[in-house]
């Protein structure tokens, strides 16, 4: 077994490729704390502005992805592919890492090929239920696939022997946050003692989401439990126009903001979530136990979202509402259903937790060593 002196990650586009590769580094930073990292990515990609903000060295490629229909920027994206693969060689032998690590994004396709190329060991990591295509072009050059869910074994049936199901390293991160037991009441302005039911739509809000919850509003008024709803940055004014066009206030114990930005930490202090049903969100709430009604994505690659939802709900950890079948109505109901009987919220957040993979780091950084 070698040490992990220098390293490079990959992964770009959205928070789920990021924030599971920043967990990651940290993790590897506390045993080796003089290890040394290169985040490579995309100018376009949240990562540019959230890697550097972490401390991380950063460097980029151009790349997109292939359309599915006839198009001419498929043209386009083989040249990206060659020419970005041809620069991610240059940057690697520049670098010299022990290994290099992808976590999805087009961006790793040219990183993670060109790193195999030079024989340098690779792994790459698949967050949801069903693979990606970029990992499932890269699984036949990688030394190691890391999933997060047992069903998207079969998507990497080839390699098989490559598989190693090793959870995401945001559980890891999210279960050491520090708990408050007044951060409702700090935060929020709201009863750390009264049961409290979290709504979002991901870092940047879904407006089908958003709509359900502006609607249930007045039949969330005479509740005797608390709601805050997180709109999304972009998408925060709307709703408090839409609240005003109605001649609505909000009652006192309802707290709508446009992003939480300590997550992790909130999370600890709630009781139920309502939520999409992206990787690394439900990496979270399995790790911590939390109970869920899931609204996956109908705009996502291969339905993917849905997938992740049903590997929860049929193990008792979580409810689906499908976004075509959500109303205020429907998803007031399931809330009471559940928020109210403390029998079935202790049965989910237990089948949460059997769920939840608290070591996915260690487990990661296992791999690591082993093909260093």
């Amino acid at each position: 077994m070698k040490e992990i002196k220098r390293i490079v990650l990959s992964g770009g586009g959205t928070g789920g490729h990021i924030y599971p590769a920043l967990a990651l580094y940290r993790t590897i930073q506390q045993k080796y704390p003089n290890v040394e990292c290169l985040y490579i990515g995309t100018e376009k990609g949240l990562e540019s502005t959230i890697v550097p903000k972490a401390g991380l060295n950063f460097n980029s490629i151009e790349i997109q992805g292939l359309k599915r229909s006839l198009s001419l920027d498929n043209f386009k994206s083989l040249w990206l592919m060659l020419t970005s693969t041809s620069k991610a060689k240059k940057i690697l032998k520049d670098f010299k890492p022990d290994v290099v690590v992808g976590t999805g994004g087009y961006v790793c396709a040219p990183v993670l090929y060109a790193a195999s190329k030079l024989n340098i060991p690779t792994l790459i990591h698949e967050q949801n239920s069903v693979a990606g295509v970029t990992n499932k072009f890269l699984s036949r050059s990688v030394d190691v696939i890391a999933t997060c869910f047992p069903e998207v074994e079969k998507d990497f049936s080839k390699f098989a022997d490559k598989v190693r199901y090793t959870g995401n390293p945001r559980g890891q991160e999210v279960i050491q946050s520090q708990a408050d037991p007044e951060i409702l009441r700090t935060q929020f302005e709201l009863d750390p003692t009264k049961a409290t039911v979290l709504v979002f739509g991901g870092s940047r809000g879904a407006p089908a989401i958003n709509q359900a919850a502006l609607e249930a509003l007045k039949l969330w008024q005479a509740i005797d439990y608390q709601i805050i709803v997180a709109t999304g940055e972009i998408h925060y004014q709307e709703f408090i126009d839409q609240l005003k066009a109605n001649s609505q206030q909000i009652p006192a114990n309802i707290k709508v903001v446009p992003y939480i930005e300590n997550m992790p930490a909130v999370f600890q202090a709630i009781d139920l979530v309502i939520c999409r049903s992206g990787a690394t969100t439900l990496t979270e709430l399995t790790a911590l136990g939390l109970p869920s009604i899931l609204i996956p994505s109908p705009f996502v690659t291969n339905n993917h979202q849905e997938h992740n939802a049903l590997s929860l709900v049929n193990n008792g950890a979580a409810k689906m509402i499908k976004q075509n079948e959500l109303t205020a109505e429907h998803l007031v109901k399931q809330v009471n259903a559940i928020i109210t009987n403390a029998e079935k919220l202790s049965a989910m957040k237990e089948s949460a937790l059997e769920l939840g993979i608290r070591d996915a780091s260690d487990r990661i950084i296992n791999e690591l060593e082993a093909i260093i």
